[in-house]
């Protein structure tokens, strides 16, 4: 149990120090935020039209529209630009709570794998890198790059980020479990 708990706290905080890297100082996720000079004109748009917090697709149909509705909407929206917007009235600064529980997730995550490794006969640390690739793999198939198709977004910065935070968790989970 011990070496489950400090395997799963250490590939946690794996994870957790490349995530910071990753999204501040080598920033692998700017193309997904970009920079706009209309800025301020877009968030006096936004703030005259939009009343919640939320995630918007725009434009988008009612979400009682008739087939027949959905189908003119379809054809007249072909070709033109469209958006899709994670709006909040106000801007939160305090990042504690977040990292935290982005720290907890990852402290899960390693969890899962380790106990994943110790299902098998044998590890070692090319052991530990193929599963925690395979499991990273799987999630950026299945979320990251499935959004990024939909929504014709890069899903480069998650891709570096799903080969370098589980080849690292991997390896020292590999290491760790294979202990004698």
């Amino acid at each position: 149990m011990t070496k489950l708990a400090i395997g799963s706290l250490v590939g946690g905080l794996l994870i957790f120090i490349w995530q910071f890297l990753s999204w501040s100082m080598l920033n692998t996720h700017g193309a997904n935020y970009q920079y706009t000079e209309n800025q301020d004109a877009i968030m006096e748009a936004l703030n005259a039209n939009l009343s919640e917090d939320g995630g918007y697709m725009i434009p988008n149909m009612a979400p009682d529209a008739t087939k027949e509705q959905q189908e003119a909407y379809m054809a007249e929206s072909e070709g033109k630009p469209w958006v899709t917007i994670n709006y909040h009235k106000a801007w939160n600064t305090n990042m504690g709570m977040n990292m935290f529980r982005g720290f907890v997730a990852n402290v899960v995550a390693a969890f899962l794998l380790a106990w994943l490794l110790m299902q098998f006969r044998e590890v070692d640390l090319i052991t530990g890198l193929k599963a925690g690739l395979a499991v990273g793999a799987t999630g950026y198939l299945v979320i990251s790059y499935i959004n990024s198709v939909w929504f014709e977004t890069s899903s480069i910065g998650y891709l570096i980020d799903t080969i370098v935070q589980w080849g690292l968790c991997g390896i020292w989970l590999g290491f760790w479990l294979g202990r004698k």
